[in-house]
């Protein structure tokens, strides 16, 4: 018997992906990125949120190739004497982490929704389209702007640091469930109608059950395309809160903090502050992009 490695060497989207080279390089960059960032504390020069580590002496030093850098700041430090490349492979963790736990919030709210506004109908699904309707006139930054305002004034100020990874989750899932409400309400509204739905309404299966069991598994395609193009999205809107000052503390920079620090400075002749954290985040969302774009690509069939 074949293994299950080789059954899915030999399917459909294996076969797209081996054929894409640009598709091939972005999964390798992403992985590079993904395993920078989890492995950071081993793999990470030194640890740039370590106060007793940091020395202000070795602040503002420039790249390791440049005539002032030293070799032991591959990439600088900034205005703390923290090393760049450090900073950036730990705040690349908070960005990705807020990133996909967004994602996995938005996804679970809209597919919920749309499963039920899409089966059930009647006032519900027009209660679920309106609401959606109204915050798809508004844009998503702002949406994620107000939902984290309300909270840090509804939060008391000393929880403002512990809960701001977890009021971002929230901001900007709760920005991003409508694309998937949207995509699962209309598969849903095409899949109830069809033989194996209503022969399991026949047999007496319970709504929920035909839902869960029935139509979610096909109407998942389109939702994990709609995720994976989201992820880059939500990782570029943390970024947006933090550079604007409302997202992650200076304590715990994520990619959007590193770029807002640096660029205090960029006028001043320090640029590699500000330059290498943008580059670092523009690789890391143009390469999940590319892999959202082919995986769109791979499961339409009208392509294949």
């Amino acid at each position: 018997m074949r293994s299950a490695l080789a059954r899915f060497w030999d399917h459909d989207l294996a076969y797209s992906f081996r054929r894409s080279p640009v598709t091939v390089a972005a999964a390798v960059m992403t992985l590079l990125c993904v395993a920078a960032a989890v492995l950071a504390p081993w793999l990470a020069p030194s640890n740039p949120f370590d106060a007793a580590a940091l020395s202000l002496d070795s602040a503002f030093l420039p790249p390791a190739w440049t005539a002032e850098g030293r070799a032991a700041h591959l990439l600088g430090t900034d205005d703390q004497g923290r090393d760049v490349l450090s900073t950036i492979m730990y705040g690349a963790r908070i960005s990705l982490a807020v990133g996909l736990a967004a994602v996995v919030f938005a996804m679970a709210l809209g597919v919920v929704l749309g499963l039920a506004a899409g089966y059930f109908g009647g006032s519900l699904d027009a209660l679920i389209m309106r609401v959606a309707d109204v915050q798809l006139s508004f844009p998503a930054i702002l949406i994620a702007l107000l939902i984290n305002g309300v909270a840090r004034v509804a939060l008391p100020q000393q929880m403002h640091d512990a809960m701001v990874l977890y009021v971002m989750v929230i901001a900007i899932g709760l920005s991003k469930w409508v694309d998937f409400a949207r995509t699962v309400r209309g598969s849903t509204l095409v899949e109830k109608n069809k033989e194996y739905v209503q022969a399991a309404r026949v047999i007496g299966r319970h709504p929920f059950a035909i839902m869960l069991r029935h139509v979610l598994p096909n109407a998942m395609g389109p939702v994990l395309v709609i995720a994976t193009i989201n992820i880059g999205i939500a990782i570029i809107t943390e970024a947006t809160l933090s550079f604007l000052g409302v997202g992650v503390p200076p304590t715990k920079p994520s990619l959007g903090t590193l770029i807002r620090v640096g660029n205090d400075f960029l006028f001043s002749g320090e640029w590699w502050i500000t330059v290498f954290p943008g580059i670092a985040l523009v690789v890391l969302v143009l390469s999940v992009n590319l892999l959202g774009d082919w995986l769109r690509d791979a499961l339409n069939p009208k392509l294949r």
